[in-house]
């Protein structure tokens, strides 16, 4: 095993980690009113609403499969009676369907952001960065599917990607297990870690935040602007204005 297998598939995914959990701090910590998406919806909303959802929903399928595939062994899934042809079919047409809608959607937005006059004004470095390595990443994601499982004869990565990956957590990392992937499924992964070690200086940080404060807040009051007080007039006689 030589030293730069080591430096990616042992060293980078704990810089990315920690960067992603103490970014995550920091920010919370530092920066509460920057904790937004920064939505531009003011600024147009015919394109986000067809993007977002088609973005959003495609890339929550995406992250099922990749919690099922990297999280999930493969005794467990055979164990409730799933069977490897079946397991590997599902997650082909689905990945690749749900891959192709996150894409899609992730085009209309970025053509959104770039051709609306005040959305793009509003486009920071920082966003653009990220539109960016997301773009790849998923492009990656995609192409690693479809070339292995779809062109080629097809490649199990829960015997090879998925345990290094559970490997990490359990901090006994095994970089001989990603040196010899595909390439496309190498790039995949370092694109996703650059991806996490960027993460918490990003918009994406709303992906964790939940309105949970709503359902307990106190009621907001609105009063009247009058220039009298409420009752200080006489009512009028038929309708109102």
């Amino acid at each position: 095993m030589n030293s730069l297998d080591v430096l990616l598939w042992v060293v980078a995914p704990y810089v990315a980690l920690t960067l992603f959990v103490l970014g995550h701090l920091w920010r919370y910590r530092y920066d509460k009113f920057g904790w937004t998406t920064r939505s531009s919806q003011l600024y147009e909303s015919r394109l986000l609403r067809i993007g977002s959802p088609l973005f959003h929903f495609g890339i929550l399928v995406v992250l099922l499969g990749h919690i099922g595939g990297l999280v999930i062994p493969k005794s467990w899934t055979a164990a409730v009676g799933v069977s490897e042809q079946a397991y590997h079919a599902g997650a082909v047409v689905l990945g690749t369907i749900a891959g192709a809608a996150t894409l899609g959607g992730l085009a209309i937005l970025i053509y959104r952001r770039r051709t609306v006059g005040p959305v793009f004004t509003a486009t920071t470095r920082n966003d653009k960065l990220m539109y960016a390595v997301l773009s790849i990443t998923i492009v990656l994601g995609l192409a690693a599917t479809v070339a292995a499982n779809v062109i080629g004869s097809g490649y199990d990565y829960r015997a090879t990607i998925s345990p290094w990956f559970r490997s990490i957590f359990s901090f006994s990392p095994d970089p001989a297990l990603m040196a010899g992937a595909p390439i496309l499924f190498q790039a995949h992964a370092l694109s996703a870690l650059l991806l996490f070690a960027i993460w918490p200086f990003t918009r994406l940080v709303h992906m964790l935040t939940a309105p949970i404060g709503y359902l307990t807040r106190p009621y907001i009051v609105y009063r009247s602007r009058a220039d009298q007080p409420i009752g200080a007039r006489a009512p009028r006689r038929g309708w109102e204005p």
